[in-house]
């Protein structure tokens, strides 16, 4: 792998970071990860939005244009020879003094990683209830920071296996998010998935899909919820920007044995979503029915 930080392109056995970057010594740094189709990277500029307002929250005055972050992606993959791939842009606080700061981190460092898709597996994945709560954030709202111990320790707690998906729990037993993912859940022509109160990751393919559901007359629900909201439903998948959506097919003992036509109705907009190459979902105004499917509309 070709990584890129600061202006070099080095393998990455080559590529460094210094020990005293804030990003290492305090998890000062953010990230975000998209996927590439046909070499364009998809809802590029939702993805730069977020990482944008996160960075301002933790004090990192990041000054890259969205037409330079998207020159370095399709360099990125000319030089990885990957078409449809998964990006990793990371921004940390750079180099600073051994202690906490209050002054404004003016010099970050961007690294970008690039690899291809893995192969296809399976679009079906189990669910299963972590012991492990979900933490709180550790400022206002979560980021997709440097800050990833609970995820790991969820990991552990769920082991190697690739066709489970882990739900985390808030302390009060809420229902929050997947360990990767965002969590959705359908019944009766509604579409439910956890409000960002409970302290889960705003998702840009959550962002998304609520989007999509939206643009097909779906009821939309977001709050709290309770395990049996989520296992009385009528059919869950969950969501990140890699997988897209993974229908659910269990979680316990309660099977999900049919996909919502609602699911196979969002699933089909998403893919012609990433054919059209859309860099924000704002490009995507509306879906009208046209020989005997619904399709997106935009001007």
């Amino acid at each position: 792998m070709i990584v890129y930080k600061d202006g070099d392109w080095k393998p990455i056995e080559e590529t460094q970071v210094s020990v005293m970057d804030h990003g290492f010594l305090y998890g000062v740094g953010l990230f975000e990860t998209f996927r590439t189709y046909n070499g364009v990277p998809f809802l590029l500029k939702d993805h730069l939005k977020r990482l944008r307002v996160g960075l301002e929250s933790v004090y990192i005055d990041w000054q890259e244009a969205d037409n330079d972050i998207q020159a370095l992606v399709t360099e990125a993959l000319l030089r990885n020879e990957v078409i449809d791939g998964i990006i990793r842009l990371n921004v940390t606080a750079g180099i600073s003094n051994w202690g906490l700061p209050t002054e404004t981190y003016n010099d970050p460092s961007l690294l970008l990683f690039t690899r291809p898709v893995p192969k296809s597996g399976s679009d079906l994945k189990a669910g299963v209830f972590l012991d492990l709560r979900r933490n709180t954030p550790e400022g206002k709202t979560r980021l997709k920071s440097h800050h990833y111990l609970n995820n790991l320790l969820g990991k552990r707690e769920l082991g190697s296996q690739t066709d489970i998906e882990g739900i985390f729990l808030t302390e009060e037993g809420w229902i929050a998010e997947g360990l990767v993912s965002n969590i959705f859940w359908i019944k009766d022509g509604t579409l439910y998935t956890p409000s960002l109160a409970t302290g889960i990751l705003n998702g840009v393919t959550r962002q998304y899909i609520l989007h999509l559901g939206m643009l097909l007359g779906l009821n939309i629900e977001e709050g709290f919820f309770a395990k049996e909201d989520l296992l009385f439903s009528d059919t869950v998948f969950f969501t990140n920007s890699t997988q897209e959506l993974i229908t659910c097919k269990r979680i316990g003992d309660k099977e999900f044995p049919n996909e919502s036509i609602w699911v196979t109705r969002i699933k089909e907009l998403y893919q012609e979503s990433t054919e059209r190459q859309l860099l924000s979902y704002e490009q995507a105004k509306k879906v009208e029915m046209i020989n005997g499917k619904y399709k997106l509309v935009s001007n």
